[in-house]
């Protein structure tokens, strides 16, 4: 039975010139899990909230929508409200009061329950999140993946009968994203809940989908099971962004079914391929006699004099002219060390030096002049102005000189871009102060795999300039392909670091994909692209 259909929907927002959803028609059956992806900007969160009645965008909407076999527009406030859940992407966005469990009664308290009831379902929805050890924790003091846990439990509570999500894991790190989406595969098998979701990071929405729909400038140009959408992908953009064990079957012939997770791309290897040769060779970097381009020495920092410390005994170095990665989880203190590094946040104890100077020594704005720049996580922070155009002209810059175009939104208002456009127009403002130390942080958050290429090839180019780049980021795929070294953060110090290969060919779950699949089989593998290439190179078993 279909609990989603939408026919014939089109959606133009005020003001826009042309549409952003063109003739969308669809059916999502009841207790299916279904997956949505596509480019940035391509429609999919303006699909999402049109299902939402309560947080539809304001424009020309044309077609149908029928939830929960009724019409939309007849469904009564009070069941909308309940039987369609959303979780959004950024976890503070949802949180309106100041305690867990007042969170949890909040939507049963604005439906008129009776106190009794709210109790009951509050209590039950608490041990079944394990949210009781934080159950009357200020909401404020709560880590990334515990918030976004929390809103989920906050929609659940209500008993929904669709529950839709907007890249919920975009703000979360690689073991808290892991156990978001354990928790919406629990709630799909055990209680039959229909889940919808946009995703950028597909990794392991992919194999708990059902479904599979992919977008593009508006349409719906695909759907089916995840295997039939893939084998009929070939080699696009977006594909990029589908399971490693998906990638390594195309790119070593796509021989039998195609995997979708690690276990099944463990026996595609085994099956089809040989371990004789167990590792690939790579050549040995040189090392720079240059003073590091910046130097933690035993850094303390807290954000209040009563509060716990954020940075404890912070140390490390970043190589001048290197790519820099600095992974850990939400809370372990990797703002905030970028946050000290550029100047804004000072720590009570311990020392940082930019290229050999004390960052104390930087007198009269001298480290923003052609020096060190710093890329927010947030990036519309960086905008002040109405148009791309006046953005840049402020900073000073020359769109015709920047390494990446963007003549195409120079009239636009920053806002009304997509994100990955946000992020270049920022990127572009930044870059017009001509660092030598670039710090990013989250720079790929919201981006498609099509765009993380495009900012992959800019940094590259940047660093082959001479420039040293240094970015927080959960997206551990990226930093095996972007990264020099890495470091590993855990409640504010440094606990290992090295090459991608060394750190991620050791960790179990701070690794990529691809390493966990060839773990055993072949050796210091980090990425789809190095197990294709040994495995090609091994020759078939197909055994």
């Amino acid at each position: 039975m279909a609990l989603v259909s939408v026919e014939n929907l089109s959606f133009t927002y005020a003001g826009a010139s042309s549409p952003a959803l063109r003739n969308v028609s669809f059916t999502v059956e009841a207790g299916s899990f279904t997956a949505i992806c596509g480019p940035t900007g391509c429609g999919k969160s303006t699909l999402l909230r049109l299902l939402k009645k309560e947080i539809a965008p304001l424009g020309e909407k044309t077609g149908h929508i029928v939830l929960c076999g009724e019409e939309q527009e007849a469904l009564d406030p009070k069941r909308s409200a309940a039987a369609v859940g959303f979780v959004m992407q950024k976890p503070e966005e949802q949180i309106v009061t100041d305690k867990v469990w007042h969170e949890l009664a909040f939507g049963l308290e604005n439906l008129g329950m009776p106190q009794r009831e709210i109790a009951a379902r509050v209590a039950e929805t608490a041990a079944y999140f394990g949210i009781e050890d934080w159950f009357e924790q200020p909401t404020t003091e709560l880590s990334g993946g515990q918030k976004q846990l929390l809103n989920l439990a906050g929609v659940i509570v209500m008993q929904p009968e669709l529950l839709i999500l907007d890249e919920p894991t975009a703000q979360l790190d690689p073991i808290a994203a892991s156990e978001f989406i354990a928790a919406l595969r629990r709630l799909n098998r055990e209680l039959g809940l229909t889940v919808l979701i946009v995703e950028h990071r597909l990794e392991e929405i992919v194999p708990a989908a059902d479904r599979l729909f992919l977008m593009e400038d508006g349409r719906i140009t695909d759907s089916g099971t995840p295997a039939e959408v893939i084998g009929r992908m070939g080699e696009t953009p977006l594909f990029r962004a589908m399971p490693a064990s998906a990638r390594l079957w195309q790119s070593t012939g796509s021989r039998g079914v195609c995997p979708l997770d690690v276990r099944a791309g463990r026996r595609y290897l085994e099956r089809h391929f040989t371990n004789h040769i167990r590792a690939l060779t790579f050549p040995e970097t040189e090392e720079g006699e240059d003073a590091p381009a910046l130097a933690f020495s035993d850094v303390w920092f807290r954000y209040d004099r009563n509060a716990p410390d954020v940075l404890r005994g912070l140390t490390f170095e970043v190589k001048t002219g290197e790519c820099f990665a600095i992974l850990g989880g939400n809370g372990s203190g990797k703002t905030t060390a970028l946050s000290v590094a550029a100047g804004i946040l000072k720590p009570y104890a311990g020392q940082i030096r930019v290229f050999g100077k004390k960052l104390k020594d930087w007198r009269n704005q001298s480290l923003y002049r052609e020096c060190l720049a710093m890329l927010p996580q947030d990036v519309q922070t960086v905008f002040l102005c109405n148009t791309v155009r006046e953005e840049l002209a402020e900073a000073g810059a020359d769109p015709m000189s920047l390494p990446f175009d963007l003549t195409p939104f120079l009239d636009r208002h920053p806002y009304d871009l997509s994100g990955g456009e946000q992020q270049l127009a920022a990127l572009g403002k930044v870059l017009a102060s001509k660092p030598r130390l670039l710090l990013l942080d989250e720079p790929t958050k919201g981006l498609d795999a099509g765009m993380k290429e495009r900012l992959l090839d800019l940094l590259r180019k940047l660093r082959a300039d001479g420039m040293t780049i240094v970015t927080v980021t959960h997206d551990v795929e990226f930093a095996a392909s972007f990264a020099d070294r890495c470091v590993l953060f855990f409640r504010g110090e440094a606990v290992s670091s090295g090459t991608p290969r060394e750190l991620f060919s050791k960790n179990s779950f701070y690794t990529t994909a691809a390493a966990r699949m060839t773990r055993g089989f072949y050796d210091n593998t980090v990425t789809v692209e190095d197990a294709a290439r040994l495995a090609l190179e091994n020759g078939g078993a197909d055994r």
